[in-house]
Parts: structure tokens; sequence; C-alpha cells
């Protein structure tokens, strides 16, 4: 029997799932989330094009285990923020977010992909909805006079950042501003919906 058709132990299994996810994780690092088609990834994988249906029933199943992959790395990246004060911590995760999309570009439109984050397939929503909270709690002791609504503001602000990454890695930005510096646009966002930074902040 070959490794695809021999019956596997619960750890190969286990091995195999966590392969095919680091394969497709590798390719929409390299080729962009465009790529990400069952048979490419069993490829790298080393398996057949059929081993991944085994251990992920639908192409969305897999699809959302490698995004969620960028989710957790995202929330490591903001879990790294220092504690400070709200604002400069807010400036802080936003610029971690553009970061994120800047550098990983292909994952960053996997995550936010709307089917995969519709469907809910293994848990997805989970893993990213907890870094929205917390983004929104932040935000409202960063906000000089309170909100009476974290979730709109703080869906307002990731709304603009979001625009900010997108257009930025589309080329948008440096045909409409004539710079890739997303510096000036950050403050003006952060400015608006946080009030004008005190003492040169």
């Amino acid at each position: 029997m070959t490794e695809d058709t021999a019956p596997e132990t619960e750890g190969e299994a286990a091995g195999l799932r966590d392969r095919l996810v680091r394969a497709g994780v590798e390719l929409v690092d390299t080729e962009g989330a465009q790529a990400l088609s069952l048979r490419e990834i069993a490829r790298r994988a080393g398996v057949s094009h059929g081993a991944p249906r085994r251990h992920f029933p639908t192409h969305l199943d897999l699809l959302s285990a490698i995004a969620r992959e960028g989710f957790r790395e995202l929330g490591a990246r903001v879990a790294g923020v220092p504690e400070t004060e709200p604002r400069a911590r807010v400036e802080a995760l936003a610029r971690v977010y553009l970061d994120f999309a800047a550098t990983r570009g292909g994952m960053y439109e996997l995550m936010f992909r709307h089917d995969l984050l519709e469907s809910g397939r293994l848990g997805l929503r989970d893993t990213s909805l907890p870094l929205f909270a917390h983004f929104a709690e932040l935000l409202v002791r960063a906000r000089p006079d309170g909100t009476a609504d974290p979730a709109t503001a703080a869906g307002a602000l990731w709304a603009n950042l979001h625009g900010i990454a997108q257009l930025s890695r589309w080329g948008s930005l440096r045909l409409a501003t004539g710079a890739d510096d997303v510096a000036p646009l950050l403050a003006a966002v952060l400015d608006a919906h946080l009030g004008p930074a005190r003492d040169g902040r």
C-alpha cells in the first residue's frame, strides 16, 4: 500500500493534515490565494490529489484551515505589542495589521475572503472574532469621549485600515498620492477616529 491508501493511525492522520496545511501556507505565501487548488496543495505535500478529501471534506475546509494559521500568526503579532497607553497601543496594533497585509499579502487576502468567514468552517470565526473584540475594547479606552457602540467604532476604524491595506497592495495609493508611505494616512485615520494626538503623540 502507498502512503495515501494505507490505513492511517490517528497520529499519521494528524501529521498529514498538518502537512497539507503547511503546504497551503507556503503556497499562498509564494503564489497567492488564487493558487490554492486541492491538486497543487496535494502535490506540494507529496500526496495524491485525492488525499486532501479524506482529511478536509471540502475545499472550503482546507482553505479555512490555512486561513486559521494566518489569524493565529496575526494574533501572535498582536499579543506581542507592548502594553502602553491606549492610543499608542491602537496605533501599534494598526501598524501590525498594515505590516501583516503588506508582508503576507496572499494570506491576508485569503483570511478575509467572505465565503470563508461566512461559512465558519473549522471555527474560523472563533479564531478571528476575538481579535476584533480586543480591538473594540481597546478603542473604547483610547477614545477621549468614550463610545456607546464599540463594535461600530471599531468596525469603522478597521474598515479604514483594511482600505489602506488593500489600496496599498493594489498600488492604488501610489497612483493617488504619489507615494507608498502609509504613515501619513494612518495618522489621519487615527486623528479622525480618536481625535488629534496630545503632547506631540
